[in-house]
């Protein structure tokens, strides 16, 4: 069983212009689905970021709202009302407004503003590379993520910017709370964060909860809704999944990275398959030959296959050095994260081999049509 294998990578290697063109394809179609996934689970890991890293079990926002980057407010004296519901440990209130700050060199950039209880620091940034959270209690302190910088300009403790003609005092820089809808962020106490945004003065977007001991997030939920019926009750796994839900599917975006990896995975297997085929048509007197000799079919099958399989394998090791380079330039120049979990690369491999071994079913079914006889002819 071994000279099959041989036959199929001296068929391979016999055009090496050919078979450079199937690696080109298939390594294209590795890389493209390698880096729209990992952009996709990056972004949908910046839309939740925040979510994730703050410590509360159920989240309550406006009625009908469906993500965390466009909430409406609402009174925040709604907070006593599910404080006294049964269960709940604490509650915190956490404000996300959006508001323009001047440039130092001219013009204003649109800021997503996070107000937080500074005393806690639940909802506050979770990683500090200058500066302590509880420093935004000083006067109209502010703590800026370094994702900003490329906005904002060179940034450090103790400069001073204009949020609504109100001066704010840069007490931190912070780390890992990117957006996807890449604007600079900044975190300050809630009280500054109504200051810097008066329309939403007496008024809240999140209030937070936590259950107490012994408590299910999901049993405290459903009391939380009968009590707060004028809003809407999350737990942090329902709110991450109603954020990324909105941003994948109300936005469009879903569809477009999907049909951008569907045509990945279609352009890789036309080029497999036409590679496949055309070497199996200029072979067609040796695979005569073969069965002349008395080769079963099962042998036919194994040396176009052996072609699919290699070509796949030489493809998808060559598309992982390019996505390498490819997720480096990326990262270094837009400074968004992708996200390429080992999953992605077993899947990715799994469906390359089949769509190689797939598109030479084609050139399975023209071979086995040849006639031995084919080889006496002239």
């Amino acid at each position: 069983m071994s000279y099959p294998v041989a036959i199929a990578r001296k068929n391979l290697f016999h055009d090496r212009v050919r078979f450079a063109i199937t690696l080109v394809g298939i390594s294209f179609s590795v890389v493209l689905i390698l880096v729209q996934v990992g952009v996709y689970l990056g972004m949908m890991y910046n839309t939740s970021s925040i979510i994730e890293h703050t410590d509360a079990d159920l989240w309550i926002t406006a009625r009908n709202n469906r993500n965390f980057d466009f909430s409406m407010p609402f009174p925040e004296h709604r907070e006593n009302k599910a404080r006294a519901v049964p269960g709940v440990a604490w509650t915190k209130k956490l404000i996300l407004v959006w508001s323009l700050i001047k440039l130092e060199g001219g013009g204003s950039e649109n800021v997503e503003v996070i107000g937080f209880d500074p005393e806690s620091g639940i909802g506050g940034p979770w990683e500090m590379i200058q500066g302590k959270v509880r420093d935004v209690t000083f006067h109209r302190g502010v703590i800026v993520d370094e994702s900003s910088v490329a906005k904002l300009g060179a940034t450090k403790i103790g400069d001073y910017r204009e949020v609504i003609n109100k001066k704010i005092r840069i007490v931190g820089i912070s780390r890992g709370a990117r957006r996807i809808t890449t604007a600079p962020v900044i975190f300050t106490s809630y009280r500054t964060a109504q200051e810097l945004n008066p329309w939403i003065a007496g008024q809240t977007v999140f209030i937070l909860v936590k259950a107490a001991p012994g408590v299910a997030p999901l049993d405290l939920r459903d009391r939380l809704a009968r009590v707060m019926n004028l809003e809407d009750v999350y737990t942090k796994a329902q709110f991450i999944q109603a954020t990324r839900h909105y941003w994948t599917f109300s936005t469009g975006m879903g569809i477009a990275f999907g049909f951008t990896i569907l045509m990945g995975v279609v352009v890789g297997a036309v080029i497999v398959s036409q590679t496949i085929y055309s070497a199996t048509i200029e072979h067609l007197r040796e695979f005569g030959t073969l069965k002349a000799l008395g080769a079963a079919n099962q042998m036919v099958y194994g040396i176009i296959l052996q072609q699919a399989l290699i070509s796949g394998i030489l493809g998808f090791g060559i598309g992982l050095g390019i996505n390498a380079l490819v997720v480096r330039f990326y990262t270094n120049a837009t400074g968004q994260v992708i996200i390429q979990p080992w999953q992605l690369f077993a899947g990715d491999f799994v469906i390359t081999l089949i769509t190689c071994v797939a598109a030479s079913l084609i050139s399975v079914h023209r071979a086995m049509q040849v006639d031995p006889m084919e080889v006496f002819r002239a």
